[in-house]
């Protein structure tokens, strides 16, 4: 379903590329250490397909949703992961990061698939098969609709029903995996709070959840990435809590497994004076970069910088380049992000995602190779990086926004299931098969 013509004809493509022109090569050298990590990042809800157990497959099939489309077959990557895999082997590179489906394995309270736990240890084998490092997210937002009909992140009882989960999933699993990740993002809120959107933009979110307990029969039904903002605080508090209990679980099962959880971060800067840049950055991270240091490494998510001024975040400049929400495409943010985050945490960083919402793919070609200079040039002035994972594999399901918006390394048709290089495959490609800039 991907041929080498393809491939080489993204490598083509990739040669005609113009340089970004903002960010000068670093001069140190640019070999990358000896087992450096280069993987490609996928979720399981956004790539799988019908994953109709989930909480998110039940939003997004309600009247009224904030949904603009429904997940559906998705990439059929349930069934065509081999296929995947081989793309990531074939591009060179020696990681897969991957979610397990919680929704799938615990269906019903207490009750644990066999089937789909052999399932995601195939997978886990077959990473391994191919050279593959299995980076392993045991919860990537989507939880089973009765987790979330509970309250989801709002409830007490929250923690022990992750770390159940955990429990079970890493007796069965962790033996193969390279590191694991405990949850995706579980700042995410937090951050979409601090940003202060304005109000409109949760009033459709808040209709939608209104009717998933209605239609559930319960008071409350919270998803980890669609609640109110008035739950907000009350879900992290309790988001720690499950992380440490998951972490614990997992560390139960195999105490030598790496265990982190990875963080939605911006490189932050400061303009002006009166910034809120340190009051913003105690928001969004403070509390989960303190709950981090007990962890094994952390993982960091970054696709932007924010400006803050003592007003709030400044749009982006003039003339930048843009994504698809209009925010700038910044290439040093990724080396800002990394360097707050160690200084931060203490720990070996894990980059678990990093890439473009865009449909001009000229723009994510041009990111890869300037974002990693920076962060070469972190690397080279001590900061511990073990690994580069691009968001994403290929195009996939991007939550409200359906599959308007991408963020592939490759496209996919929704019919046929053919995966199709672009040229920043190749261009990834390239420096991963290297091991160099």
């Amino acid at each position: 379903m991907i041929d080498r013509r393809s491939f080489i004809g993204a490598s083509a493509a990739m040669a005609a590329l113009p340089a970004w022109g903002a960010a000068p090569r670093h001069r140190g050298n640019g070999a990358f250490p000896k087992g450096f990590l280069w993987g490609a990042s996928t979720a399981g809800h956004q790539i799988e397909g019908n994953n109709v157990g989930s909480d998110s497959w039940f939003l997004e099939h309600l009247k009224p949703t904030a949904y603009e489309e429904p997940s559906g077959d998705a990439a059929n990557s349930f069934h065509l992961w081999p296929l995947d895999m081989d793309i990531a082997k074939n591009m060179g590179l020696n990681a897969y990061r991957f979610s397990l489906e919680w929704p799938r394995i615990e269906p019903e309270p207490g009750l644990f698939s066999i089937a789909m736990l052999d399932h995601y240890k195939r997978m886990i084998e077959g990473c391994r098969a191919r050279g593959l490092t299995p980076i392993v997210t045991f919860n990537h937002f989507t939880a089973p609709r009765w987790f979330s009909a509970k309250g989801g992140w709002t409830n007490g009882e929250a923690p022990q029903l992750f770390a159940r989960f955990c429990d079970r999933a890493a007796r069965h699993l962790a033996n193969g995996i390279g590191y694991a990740l405990t949850l995706n993002e579980p700042n995410i809120l937090r951050v979409l709070k601090s940003l202060e959107l304005p109000p409109h933009i949760f009033e459709g979110q808040r209709a939608m959840l209104a009717e998933a307990a209605r239609r559930s029969l319960t008071p409350k039904f919270v998803a980890m990435n669609v609640a109110n903002m008035e739950d907000v605080d009350a879900m992290q508090a309790l988001l720690i809590a499950g992380h440490k209990a998951g972490r614990a679980a997992i560390k139960a099962a195999r105490g030598d497994l790496p265990v982190g959880v990875s963080l939605a971060m911006f490189d932050d800067q400061a303009a002006g004076p009166n910034s809120q840049l340190e009051a913003k950055r105690a928001e969004m991270y403070g509390d989960w970069l303190h709950a981090a240091r007990g962890d094994d490494f952390m993982g960091v998510q970054n696709y932007e910088r924010m400006v803050w001024t003592e007003k709030g975040r400044l749009p982006a400049p003039p003339g930048a380049k843009v994504n698809y929400l209009d925010n700038e495409v910044y290439p040093p943010s990724l080396e800002g992000a990394v360097r707050y985050a160690y200084s931060q945490a203490k720990l070996p960083i894990l980059v678990t995602e990093h890439g473009v919402g865009t449909t001009d793919d000229r723009i994510r070609a041009e990111l890869i190779p300037a974002a990693l200079n920076g962060l070469k040039k972190a690397m080279d002035e001590g900061v511990r990086v073990a690994g580069y994972c691009h968001w994403s594999l290929i195009d996939n399901f991007e939550w409200i926004f359906g599959y308007r918006v991408k963020f592939g390394l490759h496209s996919f048709d929704p019919v046929t299931f053919k995966r199709v290089p672009k040229p920043s495959a190749a261009v990834y490609a390239a420096i991963a098969r290297r091991n160099s800039l």
